[in-house]
């Protein structure tokens, strides 16, 4: 856990990748998160905040191993993987909060990947929480469209099929126990199987409906804090409803409202658990005026601490 009497500190990079996915547009994510005021905000809260910029992989050489069948775009997302994992690894050991910014939800292979590997050397166990309408557990043999941004949360619990993604890049695989799926509403048939065979924790769209997303996001907390972890947010805009957040390539109706988001990122900020974060999927050209970006950047303002009225905060806050 990030000392909290220390200067805080986040240290953002953006990952301009699209190709994971079959919509095009989500390269301009981050700097439309840049645009709709995230760093200004990030330091009206009181965090020293480090723009490492966006990655690039040109001239990044690719790696000589057989693409898997039904990956679309293996090599080059290839490239993005092992290069996010190796900046999202030397990120995580400055003791600054690393934030990604998407792009597509496959640069999570990489940038979780990279926590975790920081994570192993300083004894944590690292969960993540895939806030996300899809469950994002394909592999190569279940995909239906072999779009690899459906892949992200199978391989970061070590699934098989894209084992030589990473080349030389230590794999820091997660156990499925310590994925929590958050917020789904759409799954492939033969994707809801390997889920359950697995024993991954969900809390789709009927449970929150059932039980509501403080009982539910409250499981989370005191689970990772009976075990001294930490949790890695993986934040997929399409998390959200469709009417609050257009913006996004892959849209689902009946996803959680502004209030159940925030309300989300205020319990996930007074715990004082999360160690790390992704933003991905925002999608500018499919947008109407910013409003999504505004959106996510108010959200994401409710994570680290803004509030709308003062109350006390526990020590160990973000």
């Amino acid at each position: 856990m990030i000392d909290r009497e220390s200067p805080k500190e986040i240290a953002v990079l953006g990952a301009p990748i699209e190709i994971g996915a079959s919509q095009m547009g989500t390269l301009m994510g981050p700097d439309a998160l840049r645009t709709a005021g995230l760093l200004t905000l990030l330091e009206s809260l009181d965090f020293a905040v480090e723009d490492h910029g966006n990655l690039s992989v040109a001239g990044i050489a690719a790696l000589k191993d057989k693409a898997p069948d039904n990956t679309k775009h293996y090599r080059e997302i290839q490239r993005w993987i092992r290069t996010i994992s190796a900046r999202a690894y030397e990120m995580s050991r400055t003791g600054a909060i690393p934030i990604f910014l998407g792009g597509d939800h496959s640069l999570s292979m990489g940038s979780i990947n990279g926590v975790a590997r920081h994570c192993r050397e300083t004894g944590r166990e690292l969960f993540v929480m895939w806030l996300d309408a899809h469950a994002d557990y394909n592999t190569p043999t279940t995909t239906i469209t072999g779009n690899m941004h459906g892949m992200s949360a199978a391989f970061l619990c070590g699934e098989d099929g894209l084992d030589g993604l990473l080349g030389d890049e230590p794999r820091a695989s997660i156990h499925s126990s310590r994925l929590e799926l958050f917020g789904t509403r759409s799954i492939d048939k033969l994707e809801k199987e390997l889920v359950k065979l697995r024993g991954v924790s969900v809390a789709d769209m009927r449970k929150i409906d059932e039980f509501g997303v403080s009982v539910l996001i409250r499981r989370v907390i005191d689970r990772v804090k009976a075990e001294n972890g930490v949790l890695h947010l993986s934040f997929d805009v399409d998390f959200l409803d469709p009417e609050v957040a257009p913006g996004v390539g892959t849209t689902v109706p009946g996803g959680a409202t502004y209030r159940e988001a925030h309300l989300i990122m205020e319990l996930l900020h007074d715990s004082g658990i999360v160690h790390s974060l992704d933003i991905v999927e925002l999608n500018p050209f499919l947008d109407e005026r910013g409003r999504t970006a505004r959106s996510v950047v108010e959200l994401i303002g409710s994570l680290f601490g803004q509030q709308i009225s003062d109350r006390p905060t526990p020590t160990n806050a973000i």
